[in-house]
């Protein structure tokens, strides 16, 4: 290295690529920046292939994928026989383009059956689809060809820990290590797959280990990073972003936490009986006490309920930007499926306010993902994905029939179809979906499993599967212990759940008929009712053409037969809204839209106009409920919060007009003297007389005439100086 550095400087000498790619390489080595090498090195070598592969090599290092994939596409281009090429362009798209990267891969095993870093990318890919048999089928050709090849050796040792097979890992690490006793990688590459199992507390070891080998070994110290934040150990987790970031600067991931944390720092922090709640300030004020009352709810239910006392403190962090919520949870910006992530004692969850003008029920995520805390804590974090997703959907489904998924039409479609997962391979469904339906699906049939396996066996049997899980056992193990065998489970459910998609709405045809052209659409689909009277998409379109007509007797009929034939389905129910309203007929509206509410979670108008019709009738019960139900889906809009004033005011319950004028006053109210009075006696009324003193000032501020608030105050002064004297009024003074 030191013969490198000292001829290096003779620059016109080593012009050429190949010593240019060599001398990038030496740069790396020493740590100058990355941006600096590409710039100075690569970028000035040319349009070569080579080049291209190692700038595409380049963006893998600093988790670029974007850079990674547009220059693996140039090298393809220029170097089509080459099976690097397409392995790069397969890993570069595995994260967001799942069949451009099989297309990919397939490519580069075509052009060499035993090109190894393919080869070890197809076994990384059946270890985490809990495949072992295979992986380590495939690990063992990749020995074939090269007996001591470090990386494969290491996904042994992988593969040994996910098995609980903890001698024959150390004796697989100890071969990994033998042809470099001081390779970092070793180490890091088995325990980055370890917390991709969410086995953060063993990963974050290895990467400890990597790093006594070499202390400035960035892939492992970004590594422990993510695991320190996940495990919620964030001193020492931030600290080491700082480091990387220092070290490498164009480190996107570690770029990405440090900026982050700026924005981390201003969340306010909420903690309660083991919960510490991290919100953006204002969201904090509107509805972060919520959060807290139904964490404790949650904890109270969910832990009874599974045997389990959980004595750490929960992290909960929920985040105003999508983006923000990315980067804290997968280290890079995307996501946008994911409305909530748990690790094991860490929850983040994206707000409300992130998803636009249709947020998803919040409470629903956050009870789905503390269920997760659960089910890993009890654990160790040794549970499937499919287990863990499954369990906690059903739990949503019982503790509200409108929450998590439901059998629909669609699943139905899938179970009959060849999207039916074995259970023996549910993992795998998570990996690499067809697309975001069949993802979607992969939750709802693991909380089928559950629910099957719960109807069957009892809630019993899945915990003793959950203890057997933290013992080290695998899930198909353990599972059949109690089923007979894994393949009699993989052939009963898939009866079980054909019977259940068979069963659901049964003779009813969801398809919808080609309409002819030459006739009126009213007059063809009478026609076609007539020989298809359970066409429940057929019968839908008929309603709502009358209703566009102006039919509303008939299209009434025709939607309480809708719903009389298809009984899950909301959309009868929402026909029959617009149609009351159209009548003036509240009655209707007021059924109509219960019925609807009771099949979906997420509508936050139709709640809000059952609790508006509650209020007009002085239903202060019904009025909170469906409030409340509103506040479920979306805090951060005043009006439930200004129905449930006026149910607290005609309950007297000043816990509950606090709670209001709080949220209230974060959202700029038409009259904030009322609001700030109120808030003011309702904190006299609960005894916190020094924040009652803050906000009757604030109110006297807005309205220095407002006389209820002058009254107040002096309520107030009384109480907080009962007996006035030298020390309220200096002497000579006349008192006030």
């Amino acid at each position: 290295l030191d013969e490198i550095a000292e001829n290096s400087s003779r620059s016109w000498r080593y012009r050429d690529t190949t010593n240019q790619l060599v001398l990038a390489a030496f740069d790396l080595n020493r740590g100058v920046d990355p941006k600096n090498v590409l710039s100075q090195r690569l970028k000035s070598a040319g349009n070569n292939g080579a080049v291209q592969l190692a700038i595409g090599e380049l963006g893998f290092q600093k988790n670029d994928y974007q850079l990674a994939a547009e220059h693996f596409q140039k090298a393809a281009q220029l170097l089509p026989e080459n099976p690097d090429a397409q392995f790069g362009i397969a890993k570069a798209f595995a994260p967001s383009n799942s069949q451009k990267a099989n297309q990919a891969l397939d490519a580069a095993l075509k052009l060499n059956p035993n090109h190894l870093p393919s080869l070890l990318f197809v076994a990384e890919r059946r270890i985490d689809e809990e495949n072992y048999a295979e992986a380590e089928k495939i690990l063992q050709q990749i020995l074939k060809i090269n007996r001591l090849h470090p990386k494969a050796l290491a996904f042994r040792a992988v593969v040994a820990h996910l098995k609980s097979e903890h001698k024959k890992e150390g004796e697989l690490r100890k071969l990994a290590l033998s042809t470099w006793k001081g390779n970092p990688a070793v180490d890091y590459w088995i325990g980055k797959k370890i917390s991709q199992k969410y086995r953060f507390a063993e990963g974050a070891e290895y990467q400890r280990r990597a790093l006594v080998y070499d202390p400035k070994f960035i892939p492992a110290k970004a590594q422990l990073t993510q695991d320190l934040l996940r495990l919620g150990k964030e001193t020492e987790g931030w600290k080491l972003a700082d480091e990387v970031y220092e070290a490498d600067g164009y480190n996107v991931t570690a770029h990405n936490l440090v900026t982050l944390r700026s924005n981390i720092s201003r969340y306010t922090r909420l903690e309660s009986d083991g919960f510490v709640v991290r919100m953006e300030p204002r969201e904090a004020k509107i509805y972060g006490q919520r959060v807290l009352e139904l964490l404790r709810e949650s904890r109270k239910v969910l832990c009874k309920k599974y045997d389990i006392e959980i004595t750490e403190p929960v992290y909960v962090e929920i985040f105003p930007k999508q983006q923000d919520f990315a980067i804290r949870t997968f280290g890079l910006p995307g996501g946008g499926g994911y409305l909530g992530v748990c690790f094991g004692n860490v929850i983040t969850m994206n707000s409300p306010a992130s998803q636009g003008q249709s947020p998803t029920n919040w409470q629903s995520v956050l009870w789905h993902e503390y269920c997760h805390v659960v089910t890993l804590q009890k654990t160790k974090n040794k549970m499937p994905r499919w287990l863990s997703e499954g369990i906690s959907v059903y739990e949503e489904r019982l503790r509200d029939p409108t929450w998590g998924q439901s059998l629909n039409n669609n699943n139905r479609k899938m179970i009959l179809s060849e999207d039916l997962t074995p259970v023996s391979q549910l993992s795998g469904a998570f990996l690499r979906p067809k697309s975001a339906a069949h993802l979607q699906f992969a939750y709802f049939e693991s909380s089928m499993v559950v629910e099957y396996l719960v109807d069957k066996y009892g809630i019993d049997t899945i915990k003793r599967v959950l203890d057997d899980l933290a013992i080290g056992l695998t899930i198909n193990q353990s599972l059949a212990r109690y089923t007979g065998s894994i393949e009699l489970l993989d052939k009963e459910f898939e009866e079980y759940a054909r019977k259940r998609a068979t069963d659901y709405a049964a003779g009813i045809d969801f398809d919808m008929p080609g309409v002819p052209n030459n006739a009126s659409p009213r007059k063809a689909i009478e026609e076609l009712l007539k020989k298809k009277p359970k066409n429940f998409a057929l019968g839908l379109r008929y309603a709502q053409l009358l209703l566009e007509e102006n039919e509303l007797e008939l299209a009434e009929a025709q939607a309480k037969a809708l719903a009389e034939l298809h009984p899950p389905a909301a959309s009868p129910h929402q026909l029959l809204v617009t149609i009351a309203r159209k009548r003036k007929d509240i009655e209707l509206e007021t059924k109509a839209l219960q019925d609807y509410v009771k099949r979906q979670s997420d509508d936050f108008e139709a709640r809000m106009r059952l609790a508006e019709i509650a209020a007009e009738k002085k239903d202060w019960a019904e009025t909170r409920r469906q409030a409340e139900q509103a506040i479920a889906i979306n805090p951060l809009i005043p009006a439930p919060h200004r129905l449930l004033v006026n149910v607290a005011k005609s309950n007297s319950d000043s816990s509950l007009m606090l709670q209001s004028y709080s949220a209230l006053l974060e959202m700029n109210p038409l009259d904030p003297a009322e609001a700030h009075y109120q808030l003011a006696n309702a904190l006299f009324q609960l005894g916190e007389i020094s924040n009652a003193r803050k906000h009757v000032i604030l109110s006297l501020e807005q309205a220095p005439r407002f006389q209820a608030a002058h009254k107040l105050f002096l309520k107030i002064r009384r109480k907080l100086n009962p007996n006035p004297g030298s020390t309220e009024t200096p002497k000579g003074n006349p008192k006030s």
